[in-house]
């Protein structure tokens, strides 16, 4: 029987996700437990974290928004408050921010689906911080504020991110913070009134884009910048061949306006080491 055009195209589409499936199988086996994958100027790297996470606090800080600077609060330091939307000075060393190394961290904020369904967000893990915003009560919040849950947010996401880990729980990262404040940006995006309170969501499904100049580097603090990217078209595949994949096609994808960096006091610690043989 001679093939027709939709058999045909069942047989690509068939071989297509089967590529995927061997690589994602491949991407996982790649990987350590301390270990995640990210994108340097149109290729694959793969970080080694090999210490927890720190999120700077400067003595005049208020990070907690009672009215005390964190150097007469003690109470501020008893759980990190990860915060985006803030600007150290310093890194977790003490030397200037300014000099710090910078790690992309690409937030898919589009929803595929126009997902209506507040179960669909991440859910609350057995032990979450008091008033973090997970399960039902994030995914109604989510759809309050951006009109469907993003692909950030969804217990199930429909596009590839490097985090969480393969087979690892949403909401987490190896050596990651567990919640992220994102009360300042709510803020800035004119999504919540001023002035900007505690918001804390577990920490979103991203994926991680480094400058080519350090592509392979010792194990370093590096500084987490999120990016907020709000067209499915510049989310990069889990192979790295399109989208958002190099500190270049970043600053483009920002010039159309469909990325928004934000500041953070976040700070990770691992090294970085070129993929070969890989887009």
């Amino acid at each position: 029987m001679k093939p027709t055009k939709r058999s045909i195209s069942r047989l690509v589409l068939g071989a297509a996700f089967a590529s995927l499936f061997a690589f994602g199988s491949a991407y996982g086996q790649m990987l350590q437990p301390n270990q995640t994958m990210g994108f340097s100027n149109g290729k694959l790297v793969k970080f080694t974290y090999t210490q927890n996470f720190d999120c700077v606090d400067q003595p005049r800080d208020d990070l907690d928004y009672n009215g005390v600077a964190a150097q007469s609060d003690s109470g501020e330091f008893q759980t990190p408050i990860c915060q985006a939307g803030i600007q150290p000075t310093i890194d977790p060393t003490g030397v200037n921010a300014q000099k710090a190394a910078i790690l992309y961290v690409l937030v898919p904020m589009f929803s595929l689906n126009d997902d209506q369904n507040p179960d669909d967000a991440i859910p609350c893990p057995p032990e979450v911080r008091l008033n973090t915003l997970c399960g039902r009560a994030l995914g109604t919040t989510l759809i309050k504020l951006f009109g469907a849950i993003p692909e950030a947010y969804k217990a199930k996401p429909l596009v590839f991110t490097d985090c969480p880990n393969p087979g690892s729980p949403p909401g987490t990262c190896t050596m990651h913070a567990s919640t992220v404040d994102l009360g300042k940006v709510l803020v800035a995006l004119g999504k919540l009134p001023a002035p900007a309170k505690n918001v804390f969501l577990p920490t979103p499904n991203h994926s991680h884009v480094i400058a080519n100049s350090r592509a392979n580097s010792k194990a370093i603090w590096w500084e987490v910048v999120p990016v907020l990217v709000t067209n499915v078209a510049d989310w990069p595949p889990e192979n790295g061949s399109s989208g958002i994949t190099s500190v270049a096609s970043l600053k483009v994808a920002e010039r159309k306006g469909d990325a928004i960096q934000v500041p953070s006091n976040f700070f990770l610690f691992f090294s970085s080491h070129k993929m070969m043989g890989m887009h």
